[in-house]
């Protein structure tokens, strides 16, 4: 007859997964907040701009939902029964999944910004491939922790867990550093422009390293400490983190009004003008506004121009 694996200590087990779960909840709180005040401040946007903000808020509210099941089922459905010590939760079957579909669109959107700022495809090619194996390594997590339930064996999944967080590390120091690089390289020197470019940079800096940090400490206690749940506390949250990262950085931007009256350039986005406006925007706007300030007030105030921030 074959002998059952040992219980994991409940404390071990079910602490973690209780404080990720509650970590996530305050994300997910604070996110919702962020989204209200986009879509308030910038209702013109980009459609496509206000559309992946719509896809991150629904998969982060599935995720959520996922994240309560997750600690329902042991502590209530299961409560008292050997196979909730034993057997992990269904939810969290769809926890690396759920996260990598948040995390990958956002790296690829950053690297997109990185290439309109740069003019270059090494660094957003580079990115996107490690994103896409960090989406792959997501994937393969998912699966095997499918196939094999049971908290015993996760420790077996060494190479998944590693390729998906090892990856997403790589991709958020290198968006960091190479972001804060061409933002700082493209400074106007004007004191209102470049108040807007040091607080991205700002921005940039403290989440992506909150980022990187998170899914490295991730990985770290899934491999220093196999027999417990606390690599889950991060685990949780990550897909939030991003989020909030991506909400922070399109909320931090000027408003219309803001740049007209002090004449500051979008540090991050580029300025964008309404289809009937074209023609005379270029005569006052060059194409780019990283390169050079924007026109004095004058000449936009008889300037039949719609300044958008994109």
């Amino acid at each position: 007859m074959a002998t059952l694996s040992p219980a994991p200590d409940v404390t071990l087990l079910f602490g973690p997964l209780l404080l990720g779960v509650l970590l996530n909840t305050l994300f997910y709180g604070v996110m919702l907040v962020q989204v209200l005040i986009y879509y308030h401040r910038y209702p013109s946007d980009r459609p496509w701009f206000r559309y992946l903000v719509l896809y991150l808020l629904l998969i982060e509210t599935v995720d959520w939902i996922s994240d309560i099941g997750i600690i329902y089922e042991p502590l209530i459905l299961r409560y008292g029964t050997s196979e909730a010590l034993l057997v992990s939760p269904v939810m969290l079957r769809a926890d690396a999944i759920l996260t990598v579909l948040v995390s990958s669109p956002f790296q690829c959107f950053v690297a997109w910004r990185i290439y309109v700022v740069t003019r270059s495809f090494i660094l957003p090619v580079v990115i996107t491939l490690f994103a896409i194996v960090s989406f792959g390594g997501g994937i393969a997590t998912t699966i095997v922790v499918s196939l094999h339930p049971k908290y015993a064996d996760f420790s077996q999944f060494h190479l998944e867990v590693g390729t998906w967080l090892v990856s997403t590390t790589i991709v958020d120091v290198t968006l960091t550093a190479s972001l804060v690089y061409s933002l700082w390289t493209r400074k106007a020197r004007g004191a209102s422009t470049d108040s807007y470019i040091n607080k991205i940079i700002r921005l940039t800096v403290q989440t992506g390293s909150i980022t990187a940090a998170a899914a490295l400490l991730d990985l770290t206690f899934f491999l220093v400490l196999p027999n417990t749940s606390f690599n889950f506390m991060l685990d949780f949250p990550l897909s939030k983190l991003y989020t909030n990262s991506l909400l922070s950085t399109l909320n931090a931007r000027p408003w219309r009004e803001e740049v007209v009256k002090f004449h500051a350039a979008n540090a991050l986005f580029e300025q964008t003008t309404s289809s009937t406006d074209q023609r005379s925007f270029a005569m006052v706007q060059p194409r780019s506004a990283f390169h050079k300030p924007m026109a004095p007030e004058s000449s936009l105030r008889h300037s039949k121009i719609t300044i958008e921030i994109p």
